[in-house]
């Protein structure tokens, strides 16, 4: 089984910078982002540091650009494994990141589903990378962890705003909790850019300087944030190979799907809290610092 993006050069393991193409849906009227779709869209994230896109639902493969691309689905049944990720590997698509399951699943249940979608990773040479998600056979850290001793090639897509609110890792010892994820970490091959506090699963981090104004609380969940991503891009540079890429992709949705929060704008409506497109440009900066410190790390295992 593929375990990692993998671009075919000799080059030393590295970071990809992609974006979420619904991170661009239902943005500020005065958001960064000009509203481009087709290839006019594709040269915009190009220039702006973008090396690719995770395509969504009927969302077009971009074109014309260096932009790579992958995909993201759900498989809630064995059956189902082979035909997702076969159309995925005909859209060639670098990868595909997927919920699992409902979290409702007992361990035999769990296992048959890891299985069909290790074997169907295998059978068509795409990399898949299930994603730590609520309502998923990952939902808690236990399950997950439990899941990396049965099948050890497993490799997961990074979204740890659902841990980080959905079991408030916050509450309680930290550093315990980050020694119990050393499982996942080492298996990381993507991540899902999204920051959350213990109460909200997507805030604002403003310019990404300092202490959120939003982490108004006792915790500051960015340094948080850059704790937990940095476990994980180490994970990934212990592991990886010659030509393997981590894939950092931010996805901030909108509050369609209630994580964007939404303020009353004082005329009778409501304005997020935020322009989600120019904090996917500050994640990635976060993202880079995170893996340049991961990459310092390394060097002194």
């Amino acid at each position: 089984m593929p375990s990692y993006v993998n671009d075919g050069s000799a080059d030393s393991p590295k970071l990809l910078a992609y974006i979420n193409l619904a991170n661009l849906d239902d943005l500020r009227p005065d958001s960064l982002w000009p509203g481009l779709t087709g290839a006019a869209r594709d040269k915009r994230l190009d220039a702006d540091g973008f090396q690719g896109v995770q395509c969504v639902d009927s969302s077009p493969a971009p074109g014309g650009t260096s932009l790579r691309h992958c995909g993201s689905d759900r498989v809630n049944l064995p059956a189902e494994a082979d035909p997702v990720i076969a159309r995925h590997a005909a859209l060639g698509h670098d990868c595909v990141t997927l919920h699992v399951g409902w979290g409702l699943e007992d361990d035999a249940e769990i296992d048959f589903l890891v299985d069909a979608i290790l074997r169907a990773s295998q059978r068509h040479s795409l990399p898949v990378f299930i994603e730590t998600h609520r309502a998923t056979i990952t939902q808690d850290l236990w399950r997950t962890v439990q899941l990396t001793k049965r099948f050890p090639d497993v490799r997961f897509n990074g979204d740890f705003s659902h841990f980080y609110t959905g079991q408030e890792l916050a509450y309680g010892d930290m550093p315990t909790k980050l020694a119990f994820m050393a499982p996942i970490f080492e298996r990381v091959a993507f991540m899902h850019g999204r920051i959350g506090s213990s109460g909200c699963m997507q805030v604002s981090i403003g310019d990404g300087q300092g202490r959120p104004p939003a982490a108004h609380g006792v915790v500051n969940f960015l340094d948080d944030f850059k704790s937990l991503w940095t476990h994980a891009m180490l994970g990934f540079l212990r592991n990886a190979g010659r030509g393997d890429c981590l894939v950092f992709c931010p996805e901030l949705l909108s509050g369609a799907y209630y994580y964007a929060r939404r303020f009353p704008n004082g005329t009778g409506g409501f304005i997020e809290e935020s322009d989600r497109y120019r904090e996917a440009l500050v994640y990635n900066d976060i993202a880079r610092a995170c893996f340049a410190e991961a990459k310092k790390r390394h060097a002194s295992d």
